[in-house]
């Protein structure tokens, strides 16, 4: 055990002389490198941490205000207008230190000075950062204010940036008014309603707005002035943390790995140089050293999000689960073939090589040791009901050897599993990715840890991949840090000509360390069996289309995501014969701790278009098209700005709990399905990889389960001009999703080059024509 391994470095005898307690040297100086390397990681987050407090001004500023002010003292000028005097009279200095009162003086003023010119450019940032008017306007089109606006943004945002510097300066999502969400919400309403369900709509919606509405809306804006952010607390808590369903395909969702490229077969090599890159990714957080993301280059994101990326699990309870996050956690827990191992990522205060972490996870799938009884299943109580879950932790895992191995998993950096399953995008089988994307989602029920921040998923063919847990954050976030540990890997760590990893292999670090544990079986069945009839009921298809992509799209001066959102549209009318409540995600970190927005894709210039595709006669698709399209962008600026409709009927509903009020509005409103789930994984990090020069080094993004029992979960990346990859989940249980397997050709529309513009010279369906997207929304049952 690595435990007696390291006692050995501690050897003393007893003599008559006393003690004699002999040290080993190299232990010593382990313990001297392991010192100076968390003396340095503190001084330089103090250091970013100054930096962060101050911005956007430096700390050199605050020399330049203290040389200033002393100069004008010397020069016998008072700038203070008598508040120098003022404070040196205040001072406890005696008379005879005349001058070095003056002196202190002076460097006081200098100082408060300074500060109240960083709270006046936070002000001033902060106020221009309110106005989101930019957003609003047309493609490739910029008013005068405009750039006037970004001018102003860009010189008070200071050169170089750190993760959170931008925190206290970004304004708090402001909250709608009853009337503006009343009115958007009849209207995303009005297509799925025919006339007396619309009429009867209004009138519970107007009454609604009479009373109780202006009564939660007090209490609201009362909470938004207090709060950062009115919804992001009560979002996590109530949505995420209070469900007591499984979490597993319920609300985890995965990344994948790269679409056409595996860097080496070796699973123990892959394993080393993404475990070593995220390693790299952490400390850079940490420090908050990575550059925040700027819309245009400029509009600062919200980093909240990434605070509880690493070292981070979600306990069970009984009525609630909450989020623990640590700091520093030192190890990572690795599962393989029903055996846990904790392994040390540090070694002589630095994180391991890759080719030292190579080795420790070779050791690990070199390990023949059978599981001990109930080990092989234990993860499966985080993939089952939260309840059971919560009682089996408190009665099985309280202390001991359990309580021991349970708290090296939950403390933990993140949880990696070697798979000993092959996956990955194979262009002769047609299901390979479907497989590769429920495993990756649920696996076999007891090979993830569900409750991590992330699990690591390693395949035996040097494939990869990651499950999330949802409460902590949302999916750009751990794309981006994604997205920056497959660059890494094969850009910058790589491997060599026979695929292990770089640099000198270190065979005197200690063997991973198996974890112990003593579990009665029966607590992990039924868990168990809940989540493996979750899983065999989820169906999923993978979808790459690469007939065209965002180039085409963007040179008709269309916006991809409403081009794809119609083609939903389209997709579900001609499988159903109707129209859903659609859901997609916008997000919302212009705003101090913004998460998400819903966008109700279903509108009544949508429905408008999809007729018209259906409808042979018409002539006016390209004019509905562009109305529906237009429309679309609309919403989702709306939704990015703060002015969205479901936050705020969510948030108001929760006050009505809380008040004891009961409303018939909100009760409609929040028991709705969403039968068409969908969400856009964006590309954030393009200068990592170079597309144009390396194109199979392309993502294929994630996905998530249907959120509807009867419905589809749709996610969907368009990565570069020409490739869109879809991402769709339904249950083999609804008799409305299930079927044969159908393949819909949705056809989107041509565009040819004529004087110099681009016209639409053709929209119609045609099953038999295959230029267009294609789209498979039904499945084999």
């Amino acid at each position: 055990m690595a435990e007696a391994h390291q006692a050995v470095a501690f050897q003393f005898t007893v003599t008559p002389d006393g003690i004699d307690l002999q040290l080993s040297r190299e232990v010593l100086k382990h313990i001297y490198l392991s010192g100076v390397t968390s003396w340095k990681k503190r001084a330089i987050r103090f250091k970013n941490g100054v930096l962060t407090g101050v911005y956007p001004a430096s700390p050199s500023s605050w020399l330049i205000v203290v040389i200033a002010i002393m100069s004008t003292m010397y020069a016998r000028i008072d700038p203070s207008m008598g508040m120098i005097d003022r404070i040196k009279t205040s001072l406890p200095v005696s008379p005879k230190e005349q001058h070095t009162q003056t002196v202190l003086s002076a460097i006081l003023f200098a100082t408060g000075l300074w500060l109240s010119f960083i709270f006046l450019l936070r002000y001033i940032l902060k106020a221009l950062l309110s106005y989101h008017g930019w957003i609003f306007e047309s493609h490739g089109k910029m008013s005068f204010s405009t750039k006037v606006w970004l001018s102003l943004v860009k010189l008070l945002s200071g050169r170089r940036p750190l993760l959170y510097s931008f925190q206290a300066s970004l304004p708090h999502l402001p909250v709608p008014s009853i009337d503006d969400t009343i009115n958007r919400y009849l209207e995303s309403v009005r297509p799925l309603l025919d006339d007396e369900q619309y009429k009867q709509m209004e009138i519970v919606a107007n009454d609604f707005k009479k009373d109780p509405a202006p009564k939660l809306q007090k209490h609201l804006k009362l909470k938004s002035w207090w709060a950062t952010n009115y919804v992001s607390d009560w979002w996590e808590e109530y949505i995420y943390l209070r469900g007591r369903d499984p979490i597993m395909v319920n609300s985890n969702f995965y990344t994948m790995d790269l679409l056409y490229v595996i860097p080496t077969h070796r699973q123990a090599s892959r394993a080393a140089n993404i475990v070593h890159a995220m390693l790299q990714y952490r400390r850079k957080l940490e420090r908050g050293e990575l550059t925040p993301l700027r819309a245009l280059g400029i509009v600062p994101m919200c980093s909240f999000q990434y605070e509880r990326m690493f070292n981070t699990t979600r306990i069970p309870g009984i009525e609630t689960d909450f989020v623990q996050h640590l700091k520093d956690r030192k190890h990572l827990v690795v599962y393989h073939r029903g055996r846990f191992f904790k392994v040390w990522l540090y070694y002589g205060g630095r994180h391991l090589w890759p080719s030292e972490l190579e080795l420790q996870f070779q050791r690990i799938l070199d390990d023949k040791s059978e599981p001990q009884p109930g080990e092989i299943k234990l993860p499966s109580l985080t993939a089952g009901n939260r309840v059971p879950w919560a009682r089996a932790r408190l009665k099985y895992f309280n202390e001991g050897v359990n309580r021991a191995s349970l708290e090296a998993i939950e403390t933990a950096a993140f949880f990696m599993t070697l798979d000993d399953e092959a996956h990955g995008y194979d262009p002769e089988n047609i299901r390979s990715l479907d497989l590769y994307a429920k495993s990756l989602l649920h696996g076999k029920c007891y090979d993830r840890w569900f409750d991590k921040s992330f699990t690591l998923i390693v395949y035996k063919n040097g494939k990869t991949g990651i499950n999330t847990e949802h409460s902590w954050a949302d999916s750009p976030i751990i794309g981006h840090m994604w997205e920056y540990v497959l660059a890494t890997d094969c850009f910058h760590l790589g491997y060599t000509a026979e695929g292990h990893c770089k640099g000198d292999i270190n065979k005197s670090l200690a063997p991973p360390t198996r974890l112990q544990w003593d579990i009665p079986k029966e607590i992990i069945e039924g868990s168990y069996m809940i989540a493996k009839g979750i899983a065999d009921d989820v169906d999923f298809h993978d979808c790459l289309f690469n007939e065209f992509g965002k180039g085409l799209i963007k040179k008709c001066r269309t916006s991809p995501d409403a081009f794809i959102q119609l083609a939903l549209q389209l997709a579900h009318y001609r499988d159903k014969g109707e129209f859903c409540l659609t859901y997609e995600s916008s997000m919302t970190r212009m705003f101090r701790e913004g998460r998400t927005e819903t966008v109700r894709s279903c509108t009544c210039e949508s429905t408008a278009f999809v007729k018209a595709m259906e409808d042979e006669s018409t002539t006016q698709r390209l004019a509905l098209f562009k109305k529906a399209a237009d429309k679309h962008q609309n919403m989702y600026r709306l939704a990015m700005t703060g002015a969205g409709i479901d936050r705020h009927l969510f948030c108001l509903y929760i006050v009505s709990k809380v008040m004891g009020i009961d409303s018939p509005f909100l009760k409609q409103v929040l028991s709705e399905p969403w039968r068409l789930s969908t969400s856009q994984t964006p590309q954030q990090q393009l200068n990592l990889i170079d597309t144009q020069k390396f194109p199979k080094y392309v993502g294929a993004g994630g996905g998530f389960g249907p959120v509807a029992d009867d419905g589809y979960g749709v996610s969907y990346i368009i990565v570069g001009e020409n490739l869109i990859t879809f991402h769709i989940s339904s249950k083999f249980s609804s008799p409305e999703t299930v079927g044969e397997f159908q393949t819909f050709f949705l056809n989107l529309f041509y565009a040819s080059y004529q004087h110099q513009t681009f016209e639409w010279y053709c929209i119609y369906y045609n099953y038999k024509f295959c230029s267009t997207i294609i789209f498979l929304i039904l499945f084999l049952s």
